[in-house]
């Protein structure tokens, strides 16, 4: 008898607030349809539940759970449920998808997350509505055609210039909005990018490029002029040599060194011509270039003269061209990518000016 008494559950305590499964599912399970729809309207529950196991939609939005389940099945469907869940959030929004909408969010994989990168997925869209999409698919990639988004080493090796991805988004959208203007911001949103998805694939799988013009750019200067030894610096004391005739160009050495080397604490680097005393020194964090020349080399124990000279600069596209002159003739190959300012003040006072005018 006492092993048997050890084996009864225990006697629910005075008091307690839980309450047993059956009057939980009563109301359910016994109760008319009227009743259940009222419980529903009542108390807390995860839709996505229902609609997973195959609920009837416009049903359980009616409020009518009741006959919405008669579409119930036994297993569950998570796409649907999800399908769902992303079509109630841009009904929040005031979105409303049309066919061509629906297809191209599928076709480019955001029809559930708008963060996802987006990728082709032709076989994910009605058979039927698939030219459309392509149609719209194919303005895209006309509008963007010959453009590219190049790597920033300063913000590391794999990323990629913010400037270049919103040109060709915008380039892509107002192609797009012009030949389908019907489209909701979702679906041309998901166009343009994918179209800046697939370039930034195509910068970062492709090896780095020799941003150094042809000598014939510069025929005017004397040949001497190419650098054949470079050294390169930051602001951390880091170093690192180049000669020509090793087996990759200036431009990349030293962008490969920006890469590796940048962060919001380490952001000016040097590259100098010791042979030849000029060089010139980069301020990422300014948005300027400084050119330096040695106007009268140290003697007899006394500090060289240089000439400094500034130049607001527009973005990593303006850097690459000039370190690439800088590379193929040296200062006198800077004078073309002027005007280039040796008062501090007068400096300061253009990149104020500058910088008020972006904010604008």
């Amino acid at each position: 008898m006492r092993s048997f008494r050890c084996a009864r559950p225990p006697e629910p305590r005075a008091g307690s607030t839980r309450t047993p499964p059956v009057a939980l599912l009563d109301p359910v399970l016994l109760a008319p349809p009227a009743d259940v729809d009222a419980l529903f309207r009542r108390i807390q529950w995860d839709r996505s539940r229902l609609v997973a196991h195959g609920a009837d939609i416009h049903l359980l939005e009616r409020g009518q759970v009741y006959q919405a389940m008669r579409a119930a099945t036994e297993g569950a469907n998570e796409n649907r449920a999800q399908e769902h869940h992303a079509d109630r959030r841009r009904a929040e929004r005031g979105v409303a998808l049309g066919p061509l909408d629906t297809g191209i969010l599928r076709y480019t994989g955001q029809y559930l997350h708008g963060a996802t990168v987006p990728r082709r997925s032709p076989d994910a869209v009605d058979p039927a509505l698939l030219p459309q999409v392509m149609r719209v698919i194919a303005t895209a990639e006309q509008a963007c055609a010959g453009m590219r988004i190049g790597l920033d080493p300063r913000r590391g090796e794999r990323a990629t210039d913010k400037r270049d991805w919103d040109r060709m988004a915008a380039t892509v959208d107002a192609a797009v909005r012009r030949a389908y203007p019907e489209l909701v911001d979702d679906a041309v949103r998901t166009v343009s990018f994918l179209m800046c998805s697939e370039a930034t694939d195509r910068s970062r799988s492709t090896p780095v490029e020799d941003d150094e013009e042809p000598a014939g750019n510069h025929a005017d200067l004397d040949a001497s002029a190419r650098k054949t030894a470079l050294t390169f610096t930051d602001d951390k004391g880091s170093e690192k040599k180049w000669l020509r005739d090793g087996p990759r160009t200036a431009s990349a050495e030293f962008w490969e060194f920006v890469a590796d080397r940048s962060a919001g604490d380490n952001e000016v680097f040097t590259i100098e011509d010791e042979e030849m005393g000029e060089g010139i020194q980069l301020h990422f964090y300014a948005d300027s270039i400084a050119r330096i020349t040695t106007v009268r080399h140290g003697e007899a124990g006394s500090d060289p003269q240089y000439q400094v000279e500034y130049r607001l600069v527009d973005g990593i596209g303006g850097y690459r061209r000039l370190v690439s002159a800088f590379v193929s003739g040296g200062c006198a190959a800077l004078d073309q990518h002027g005007p280039w300012m040796s008062d501090v003040t007068e400096f300061e006072r253009a990149r104020r000016q500058s910088r008020h005018a972006d904010r604008r």
